[in-house]
């Protein structure tokens, strides 16, 4: 086989095989195809597409490049959930405990964030003394005794996906479906679940802008699962504003506090519970969404959830009496209040009373990582303190003297500049403004 012909064969439109697909894939990770050829290759695959048995092809031969998670002795159904990134999505934090306490095992591999969206382990690294790194035993003895580990993601997990999205990044490949599928789903097959249930984000600060484009992303991705063998659902969620209250990483364990507690924001508690409920009839707990909901409110209502949460951080290290009273891990030096006169000013906007009617939320989330909270590279050492609280939502009235947000910082440029980009995030209308859909479709 040769990797010239095989450019040529899908520049021109041709459908690959198994076999050169993974000749392919097993070549540029071993590096006896180098980054030159693979570029070209990703490139003929951006213009011409891969039909749905090649994307599946891609994304095993990806899951296969490196080591796969044996769950096996894991009791129970093991599920898995996946988001596809955005502002202030905490949800692993309030679902993993939700399910451990329902009885369904909840073993999980997670990621850092990166640019303008949030990691999970760099949210739980915010509580004082947690592990994210234990040894794949210690991760399978928690998982069957407490019901839930949350760890990161081990090296020669998927590791073809990891040296092909790195090429994707600098070669402009990165917005192909087949591309975007294939990278989730590898690292999904690969980390052993039995049945996966798919976060996918649809807006501003989502990766997929447009609705129909994240439609076809979870399709395709349920697609691979169905032809891999595994059971796939994907819940199309709104991500044109932050998800719940808070943004950064030590406010956003107390924001999934506050929703184990029952306390939560409205669409961060929707979505949470929608994505656990679809966990739940997964795994065999529950025949429908009204039964599954009932068991989610009463694990909630009766504090079992958020006494799940606690054993679960106690088990990694970390100091789970800090979750009683999160504000003391929320301690920075600097903050500034966001009024609706500085809206109003940076839009210039003469009216008394103005409504949200949307925001850049990609923009959103950069505020918070100039504030120091997020990484434009994979090294950069970020500030688990720094964030947004906001106090009002897109549709809201606003008045000059309102409470927009807070953002919180530990270096007064970084506030100020943070500060502008957020003001500057926000479009106001002098008319009132409709809320957008929570949950779009679940397919």
């Amino acid at each position: 086989m040769n990797t010239y012909d095989l450019i040529m064969k899908k520049r021109n439109g041709a459908v690959l095989d198994k076999d050169e697909i993974e000749y392919i894939v097993d070549g540029f990770t071993k590096g006896t195809i180098p980054d030159y050829q693979m570029s070209a290759f990703l490139m003929a695959v951006y213009f011409q597409g891969m039909n749905a048995e090649e994307t599946t092809n891609l994304t095993m031969a990806m899951a296969d490049s490196g080591d796969r998670l044996d769950l096996s002795k894991i009791n129970g159904c093991k599920v898995d959930k996946h988001s596809t990134g955005g502002v202030g999505d905490k949800t692993s934090l309030i679902v993993g405990p939700i399910l451990a306490s329902l009885g369904v095992p909840v073993a999980k591999m997670s990621g850092r964030g990166l640019g303008h969206t949030g990691g999970t382990i760099d949210k739980l690294e915010a509580i004082p003394g947690f592990s994210t790194s234990i040894s794949e035993e210690a991760f399978i003895n928690q998982v069957n005794t407490v019901g839930l580990s949350i760890v990161g993601q081990t090296a020669n997990l998927a590791p073809a996906d990891k040296k092909i999205y790195a090429l994707r990044d600098v070669t402009a490949t990165v917005d192909n479906i087949s591309l975007i599928a294939a990278s989730i789903m590898s690292k999904k097959l690969a980390a052993g679940a039995d049945a996966i249930v798919l976060d996918v984000k649809v807006g501003t600060g989502a990766f997929m802008k447009e609705l129909e484009d994240a439609k076809a992303l979870a399709n395709t991705m349920v697609s691979i699962g169905k032809l891999a063998g595994r059971d796939v659902t994907a819940v199309i969620t709104d991500m044109n504003e932050p998800l719940g209250n808070n943004i950064g990483n030590v406010l956003e364990v107390a924001e999934a506090v506050d929703c184990l507690k029952g306390k939560g924001e409205e669409r961060l508690m929707a979505v949470s519970k929608t994505l656990a409920c679809h966990m739940l009839i997964k795994a065999g707990k529950a025949n429908n969404e009204n039964d599954a909901l009932e068991m989610v409110n009463r694990v909630i209502d009766d504090g079992s959830a958020f006494a799940k949460m606690k054993e679960f951080v106690n088990a990694q290290g970390g100091d789970a009496d800090a979750l009683e009273d999160c504000s003391k891990l929320c301690v920075t030096k600097y903050s500034y209040k966001v009024t609706g006169k500085d809206l109003f000013d940076a839009a210039s906007f003469n009216e008394d009373v103005g409504y949200l009617k949307s925001c850049d939320n990609q923009e959103v989330g950069m505020a918070s990582l100039v504030l120091g909270g997020g990484r434009q590279t994979k090294e950069d050492v970020i500030d688990l303190s720094v964030g947004i609280i906001l106090n009002k939502h897109l549709g809201d009235e606003i008045k000059a003297e309102d409470e927009v947000a807070t953002l919180y910082a530990n270096d007064e440029d970084k506030l100020k500049a943070a500060t502008q980009r957020f003001v500057n995030a926000y479009v106001l209308d002098k008319e009132p403004c409709g809320k957008n859909p929570i949950v779009y479709e679940v397919i």
